[in-house]
């Protein structure tokens, strides 16, 4: 059954403990695996939840439900809707917080499940998506959050690169460093985690250049892509080929490359900018825009290249190639495709 994304498994658990290793050997000891782009695909999952880490990551709730007989720690990685305060106790043992008054809701949730929550207090220091700002007076914060008695603020963490692009640098997480002492030495506590970001912090750490004192990252694209997101470098030491997309061709015909007659918006609003090759021998297949963007697709075949799509289509160029009707066209896909294409229930997913 086509269209399918095939997870080589060997692959992906070889890339988490390679990580795992680069990890230990420069003292980040807790390691956050961040499972989103799977898509509460479980049975990935499980075989993931096997190895040596700490927090099973994801930023939906529903996903994290799913993972719940899995023998590992959860975390809750987007903020806490207020509204679902008594779900997040439930099904995360940990959530990454930035508002008091969700913080508040937290700890009366946990009182009433008779549990404490664990719970990273996030500080933005800079990219400007969540987090307190950095040059913001937080200690009053930390003082109610530490009246609380069911929640257990575990430490302190940043993202970076997210949203506003801003590279971690030694010099933005020493920041980091310095809020941790900061409130240590205010509340006379230890925290136990400083969480100095995400797969963009990787290239510090490969480098030795991670400030001593920063023990924990949240990572998912540095395993499942082998690419660090700073610089969107690859690590050498990982494997780079763990999805694959296949779609099967549904139509196989020679047409113009031009098209007859006025042109117009597609069916996604869009003027398309369409060059005049001359007869073509053009491919569509059974996969389209409502799985995936096309950009974030290429062909394993050098001699395929994408054409367009639109709803349900995907047109390519097989001029020079060999392929034929019902024949099967591969496809690289990046980190934000595979996050549709896992999230598409018309895409199946194999594992081999």
């Amino acid at each position: 059954m086509y269209p399918r994304v095939i997870i080589d498994t060997k692959k992906l658990l070889e890339n988490i403990n390679e990580v795992l290793r680069i990890c230990h050997k420069n003292n980040v000891d807790t390691s956050m695996l961040v499972v989103k782009c799977l898509a509460g695909d479980v049975a990935t999952v499980s075989k993931i939840a096997e190895l040596d880490f700490a927090y099973l990551a994801d930023s939906r709730l529903d996903n994290l439900v799913r993972f719940r007989s899995l023998p590992k720690k959860k975390a809750l990685l987007r903020l806490p809707s207020p509204s679902e305060v008594d779900r997040v106790v439930k099904y995360s043992d940990m959530s990454l917080n930035s508002e008091l008054d969700t913080i508040v809701k937290l700890d009366r949730a946990a009182k009433k499940q008779a549990t404490k929550h664990e719970i990273m207090l996030m500080f933005d220091l800079g990219d400007l998506r969540e987090g307190i700002f950095f040059k913001e007076d937080y200690l009053n914060i930390v003082a109610q959050i530490l009246k609380l008695e069911n929640i257990i603020l575990k430490g302190i963490g940043t993202n970076l690169t997210c949203y506003g692009g801003v590279i971690p640098t030694p010099d933005n997480l020493r920041q980091l460093l310095v809020i941790k002492d900061t409130i240590e030495n205010r509340f006379q506590i230890k925290l136990d985690y400083v969480s100095g970001g995400n797969s963009s912090s990787f290239h510090l750490l490969e480098s030795g250049l991670l400030p001593e004192g920063i023990n924990c990252l949240r990572y998912g694209e540095i395993f499942l892509m082998g690419r660090e997101t700073a610089y969107g470098g690859h690590i050498s030491s990982l494997h780079h080929d763990v999805f694959t997309l296949e779609a099967e061709l549904i139509e196989v015909q020679s047409k113009p490359s031009y098209p007859i007659g006025e042109t117009g918006m597609n069916s996604f609003g869009e003027k398309v900018d369409i060059i005049d090759q001359g007869i073509m021998l053009r491919g569509i297949l059974a996969i389209g825009k409502q799985d995936v963007i096309i950009e974030n697709l290429t062909p394993k075949d050098a001699n395929i290249s994408i054409i367009g799509g639109s709803s349900d289509h995907l047109l390519v160029d097989l001029t020079r190639s060999d392929k034929r009707l019902g024949d099967i066209v591969e496809f690289n896909v990046n980190y934000p495709g595979l996050l549709h294409l896992m999230n598409s229930k018309y895409v199946k997913k194999i594992r081999k």
